[in-house]
């Protein structure tokens, strides 16, 4: 068990870590394409129940 913590801590010095502001970049890009996606599914959704409403209605 302690040769695998010694390997681990010995990988994670390999590691290029992300600065602060790369890190502050990249979670306002997935949030933005997080909300962006959301807002798509949500237009499908919306125009497929339409859809099927006036489908079913017929």
């Amino acid at each position: 068990m302690s040769r695998f913590v010694r390997e681990t801590v010995g990988e994670l010095r390999k590691v290029s870590w992300p600065t602060r502001a790369e890190a502050i970049n990249l979670t306002i890009i997935v949030l933005i394409v997080m909300v962006a996606t959301s807002i798509f599914l949500y237009t499908v959704d919306i125009m497929a129940a339409r859809l099927l409403t006036l489908m079913v209605g017929m």
